[in-house]
This record gives C-alpha cells, structure tokens and sequence, in this order.
C-alpha cells in the first residue's frame, strides 16, 4: 500500500515544477493526512520504509531518499544524490551531485556535500 501521494500544491523551483506530499497512512511519526515537502516525481522518495521528507525541504532530479531517512528545515536533496538509512538531512543543508549521505549521518546548518562525497 502506498504511503503517500502528490498534491495538487506546486512550486516551481529551480526551472522544476515541484509537488508537495501527503501521507496516505500512518508510520513511524507521520499520521494519514500530514503533508511533507517538496519532490519532483515519485522517483524521489521511497513508498517504503519510515523515510520521510518533512516541512519546507527539497528533493528533486535524479535524488533519491528512502529506508528511514528524514530531510527537513529548507533542506535540498538534487542531482543524483542520496539519503537512506537512518541519515538525516536539514537546516539549510544541500545535499547534491553523486552525494552519499547514509547510515546514522547527519548534514544540517549550511553544509553542502557535492561531487562524490560520502557521509557515513
């Protein structure tokens, strides 16, 4: 069953039409009706897991987040980057390129990680 759809709520961000989400059951913290951030396409955030994209963040292109990984704050997850595990993404943090940010990690403040880095 999936766990969360596209709204009718847009931003056009970057050149990219961008989709606010909501939560269509309940797991982990999130409850059936809270409404997340912003992805491009379903592409960006698994229908598995406890992963989450919460508040104002962003994920969009190639990125990908899933298993139990949370962004939130303004953070932006792009490119081909990823987030899973139990990692955490926020504040103002860019996550971006081939990006790797998994295990028990955490990027926050104003930190970019790009290129081929990883944060594990």
């Amino acid at each position: 069953m999936e766990k969360y759809r596209l709204t009718d709520e847009t931003i056009d961000f970057c050149d990219v039409t961008l989709y606010r989400i909501e939560a269509l059951r309940d797991f982990g913290p999130i409850k059936a009706g809270d409404k997340g951030g912003f992805v491009q396409s379903y592409h960006n955030l698994s229908q598995e897991g406890d992963c989450w994209i919460h508040g104002e963040a962003k994920v969009f292109g190639n990125a990908k987040v899933y298993e139990n990984a949370q962004v939130f704050g303004r953070a932006e997850v792009f490119c081909y980057a990823f987030v899973k595990g139990n990692a955490s993404v926020f504040g103002n943090a860019k996550v971006f390129d081939d990006a790797k940010v998994y295990g028990n990690a955490s990027v926050f403040g104003n930190a970019f990680v790009k290129g081929n880095a990883s944060v594990f």
